[in-house]
């Protein structure tokens, strides 16, 4: 599942998170790469142990908590600490897969990468390029959103970030180790909930059908979830 959540943050809270993190010291972003990666990424990248990082990191984590969207399509187990980068004067990050485990030192989390995320914090009209290629079983995707919005897609997907030309392309990116591992059980779950809301306000949350459907989602998840 490849998903567009918009409006994670307003455009409030992504001034504010851009005062935050534009006046920090930002290192090489190969800090956080894998050896396969290293060979592939350079950008700049706010270094993971930074109190600016964890303070806008608390701020993406608190607004995704809040998102029923984001939360419907992840059904997040754990959510890594959100990580901060920036691209500019021909920066790129070539083709490559998020490593399946990532560890994140100050916190001891470890996590199984099911979903990889990217909020956009910059406007895509105030830089050239900077799109992020997106390639799984239905084609190649190309993304580049306002900012404030997050694109949702499995980890598992070979993906890149194309060069920028002009201007900076600024985000947040993180993975996410869901409740349900599969993909396609996170997407039938994702859809069914969908319809569940729909058919709800079409008849009401208490028809007897709404409440069947809605037994048979959590049955399902029950089911299929791992803690």
């Amino acid at each position: 599942m490849l998903l567009q959540v918009p409006k994670v943050l307003n455009g409030d809270e992504v001034a504010r998170l851009r005062a935050l993190i534009d006046a920090a010291a930002w290192a090489d972003g190969n800090a956080t790469s894998g050896s396969q990666s290293a060979l592939a990424k350079v950008n700049l990248q706010l270094p993971e142990d930074s109190p600016v990082a964890r303070e806008a990191g608390a701020i993406v984590r608190e607004a995704l908590t809040r998102n029923p969207l984001f939360m419907s399509a992840a059904l997040p187990h754990t959510v890594y600490p959100p990580l901060f980068n920036r691209y500019r004067g021909g920066d790129a990050f070539g083709d490559h897969i998020d490593n399946a485990i990532r560890f994140h030192r100050d916190t001891g989390i470890r996590i199984r990468t099911d979903l990889s995320a990217t909020l956009f914090l910059a406007e895509p009209d105030s830089y050239d390029g900077g799109e992020l290629i997106i390639e799984d079983t239905f084609g190649v995707h190309e993304v580049k959103l306002p900012a404030g919005d997050l694109i949702l897609y499995p980890a598992s997907s070979l993906h890149r970030v194309e060069p920028v030309t002009r201007g900076e392309r600024v985000g947040s990116f993180f993975w996410i180790q869901s409740l349900i591992r599969e993909d396609a059980r996170r997407t039938l779950l994702f859809d069914m909930d969908l319809a569940i809301q729909k058919l709800a306000q079409a008849v009401g949350p208490g028809d007897p059908a709404i409440v069947s459907l809605t037994g048979t989602y959590h049955n399902l998840l029950r089911t299929w979830s791992e803690l």
